[in-house]
């Protein structure tokens, strides 16, 4: 049962304070019976509103959980989608090469693949029909945060949150003229993420769902089925970890490196 219209003013209330005072809350999924996948996107969209009518604009999307292998250890059982922003996606290298990432709780860096958008994708489309809507690929970082203590949470908590701190790109590449070296790439390439005399996980394009671009198809169909606004050309589309995601504090140092693509590789220093 879908919850009361009231109920979605509260969390929406609370995510938005979240924002503006990083803070770790109960699951709303504890304490609000009922709230489901739909009910976390109608908060998504009273969260665009909000932040619009603020001054900030909607630059594309991010899928979360296409990495399949996270499932189990989130309790989840497939992907979810929110919103970009231009004040939270930022390119790199960043002025100082140093995000803050202030007192936002239970911080986690991933590296992803963003794609950039030349035309609209639609439901249905194939891989090789997905491929001719994407202009550029990038490498980049996503820091993420949960609200939610010791990131317990279901997919309808991830959904309303979107579990984002800012997304930093590295250098666009054009695949226009080598799309079929470019998609061949993105779901065979290899990548590392490391924190300087720290952790390290290893993945690649094949970790999303196959491969970035059937990432992409995903986060396609998912919009359709929650009643999204269709992604359009101009927009970027990041499309999940590569990697486990790795706890992240003040003064880490972290590096992306790749193999089998031709990314550079892109650092970051948190504060």
């Amino acid at each position: 049962m879908a919850v009361s219209d009231r109920t979605l003013s509260i969390i929406a209330d609370e995510v938005f304070a979240t924002l503006v005072d990083p803070r770790e809350v109960a699951p709303f999924s504890d304490r609000f019976p009922g709230f489901g996948l739909d009910d976390a996107y109608q908060v998504v969209h009273e969260i665009r509103r909000r932040r619009e009518a603020r001054g900030e604009k909607v630059v594309g999307r991010k899928i979360g959980f296409t990495n399949t292998a996270a499932w189990a250890g989130y309790g989840i059982s497939g992907p979810i989608w929110n919103y970009l922003y231009d004040a939270t996606t930022l390119d790199l290298p960043l002025p100082g090469g140093c995000f803050s990432i202030g007192t936002r709780p239970n911080i986690r860096m991933e590296t992803e693949v963003a794609l950039g958008l030349c035309r609209t994708p639609e439901p249905g489309m194939g891989d090789d029909e997905l491929l001719d809507c994407i202009e550029w690929a990038a490498l980049d970082f996503e820091i993420c945060t949960s609200i939610f203590p010791g990131w317990r949470f279901t997919a309808a908590d991830a959904a309303a949150t979107g579990v984002h701190v800012a997304l930093l790109l590295g250098a666009r590449h054009p695949i226009v003229e080598a799309r079929e070296r470019w998609a061949a790439a993105l779901s065979s390439f290899e990548v590392t993420l490391s924190k300087a005399g720290g952790a390290c996980s290893r993945g690649g394009g094949a970790q999303v769902l196959g491969s970035p671009i059937k990432a992409m198809g995903r986060l396609v169909q998912e919009l359709a089925c929650h009643g999204g606004e269709p992604l359009r050309a101009g927009e970027w589309v990041s499309t999940g970890t590569l990697t486990q995601a790795l706890p992240a504090g003040p003064n880490d140092c972290w590096r992306a490196s790749v193999e089998g693509i031709d990314f550079a590789g892109i650092e970051v220093r948190l504060a």
